[in-house]
């Protein structure tokens, strides 16, 4: 009895997992386009480079010519964010720039693009801050 109710809460948990994937795939896919790190690299230049990680991980290590506009004060910096320019967005591995993406989607912003693999997979220029 105890091991079929381990099983079925395992079995939830792994539902939940694939659920979430799938809800990120869509929303990402609604929301943005993904790039790869070349043709990210290449646009970057004539667009906005939003870090959306906390202000101590940008500080850390982020791409050269990013800001930083942490995910959690995002609708208070919308202002900061030019509609008429591509925004190109990253963060880690990707579910922070997909939410983003979401949210600046449903503000009118109209040019969005995602870092493929995040910040963690960048093997371009990166700038850090000594504390």
């Amino acid at each position: 009895m105890v091991l079929w109710v381990i099983n079925i809460i395992l079995l939830l948990i792994v539902l939940a997992i694939v659920f979430w994937e799938v809800y990120l795939r869509v929303m990402a896919k609604r929301s943005a386009k993904t790039l790869e790190e070349e043709a990210f690299r290449e646009g970057m230049r004539k667009a906005q480079v939003i870090d959306v990680r906390e202000k101590d991980v940008f500080n850390a290590g982020h791409i050269l010519g990013a800001r930083n506009i942490p995910y959690t004060v995002l609708k208070d910096s919308l202002g900061s964010i030019r509609k008429d320019q591509p925004v190109y967005i990253y963060d880690h591995k990707k579910s922070l720039s997909i939410r983003t993406a979401n949210k600046l989607r449903k503000a009118g912003y109209k040019d969005i693009y995602i870092l493929k693999g995040g910040y963690d997979s960048w093997s371009g220029k990166v700038k850090s801050k000594r504390v």
